[in-house]
């Protein structure tokens, strides 16, 4: 990248892994982290939302030419997803999926039964993706 050959402290990417195929972007997403550890300021535009989780300290979504939110993509996260642990496990050799909430499940005697008694296939709390916070945020919606 020739915006890297002066050793900027401050460098700004607009959509830097647009049209890269993924093993090109993946390096990419690794010089840029790389630069973050050095100490480098890198402020980067992107609509590709699993980009910004992946390499970015803090996430800011402009509505209007307006900064509408601005927070870690942990946080957002967090903050906008739901407090259910999902839950898909075997019973008669069929998918099944329960739902729990996520305060108090370690004393759930109904979660601590499903995992005792059946084969547990993949539990995932219910966090919203960057992806689904943008969308409520900007109020755009997908056709």
């Amino acid at each position: 990248m020739r915006a890297l050959i002066n050793q900027p402290d401050l460098l700004f990417l607009d959509e830097p892994t647009s049209g890269l195929d993924p093993v090109h972007a993946k390096k990419l997403k690794q010089l840029i982290l790389n630069k973050k550890a050095e100490g480098k300021t890198i402020l980067i535009t992107t609509h590709h939302m699993q980009t910004a989780e992946e390499i970015c300290d803090r996430v800011a979504f402009i509505v209007d030419g307006r900064v509408a939110l601005i927070d870690s993509p942990r946080a957002l996260k967090v903050q906008k997803g739901k407090r259910h642990v999902k839950v898909e496990y075997r019973s008669r050799r069929q998918l099944e999926t329960a739902q729990f909430d996520l305060d108090q499940i370690g004393s759930s005697p109904e979660f601590l039964n499903l995992i005792k008694e059946h084969p547990v296939e993949t539990i995932h709390s219910q966090e919203a993706s960057l992806e689904d916070i943008f969308i409520d945020v900007t109020g755009r919606r997908l056709s």
